[in-house]
């Protein structure tokens, strides 16, 4: 599927910005699943491009003029493959997505949840973790403005609702506590109805030699809809833009995502 995808993010601050250090993960990489056509960045200032510890495109964002606003566009076309057979291992061992961070971290809660699903992962993996993105899903509908960014995946999971990102971190929590390794992906989706949010999060699970998705939030498969940006351990790892800034007060964030198909 060809999709174009317009996204812009601003920030704005009650007082002047001294100096500020922004991650900007908003480049997708290329990849057998997703071919990039072309893309473009938009910042106040050039930024520095590199890879980051996962493999993610990361530009880093130095400004240390005075500034009260930072507005960041990311837009490009990109064509992914509706065949979603898995991504192959890559350059970093899958056990490293074992490790808890403080955003996935199991309690009692999360583990008694799983208890009853472990012999299925164990003998037939992708029929178990199917049904534990069921589960999730059933547990924790979908509703936006209950949480927020730093929602741990036992806070989410104890308020019973939450959207993608807190349904991928408890997916995530409970892969790992089957011992199956599972990392986080933040990228964008195209819906055809308009009313999924285009920039989105889905989680991945690796089994049979492949990282195979699971959208907990849309309850399937990461197929020719979605385009991918970046994986980590957690959001943290793979957030859109993440920063560090000197002075500023008060921030008010504006963020905006739109994802077409070319055929619109």
């Amino acid at each position: 599927m060809l999709m174009t995808v317009y996204h812009a993010t601003s920030y704005r601050y009650a007082e002047p910005v001294t100096r500020s250090t922004q991650y900007i993960r908003l480049t997708p990489y290329e990849s057998a699943k997703q071919k990039v056509l072309k893309w473009h960045l938009q910042m106040p200032r050039p930024a520095t491009e590199l890879r980051d510890a996962f493999g993610n495109v990361m530009h880093l964002l130095a400004l240390d003029a005075p500034h009260q606003e930072i507005r960041l566009v990311a837009a490009g076309e990109v064509d992914v493959d509706p065949t979603d057979d898995g991504e192959p291992i890559g350059r970093i061992n899958p056990l490293v997505f074992l490790r808890s961070t403080p955003l996935t971290e199991a309690d009692e809660a999360i583990t008694e949840f799983v208890a009853p699903l472990r012999a299925l992962v164990r003998t037939r993996p992708l029929i178990g973790l199917t049904d534990l993105m069921s589960a999730v899903l059933e547990h924790m509908p979908y509703q936006s403005g209950k949480t927020s960014v730093d929602y741990t995946a036992s806070k989410s999971f104890a308020a019973r609702t939450g959207v993608c990102q807190d349904h991928s971190h408890v997916f995530i929590t409970c892969c790992r506590l089957f011992g199956v390794p599972a990392r986080y992906v933040s990228g964008y989706v195209y819906s055809s109805n308009g009313e999924q949010v285009a920039s989105h999060a889905w989680a991945e699970a690796w089994m049979a030699n492949r990282w195979v998705s699971f959208d907990v939030s849309n309850s399937g498969r990461a197929g020719g809809s979605h385009i991918k940006l970046a994986v980590g351990l957690d959001y943290a790892d793979a957030c859109p833009v993440r920063g560090v800034r000197l002075g500023g007060g008060e921030e008010e964030l504006s963020t905006s995502a739109r994802v077409k198909t070319t055929q619109q």
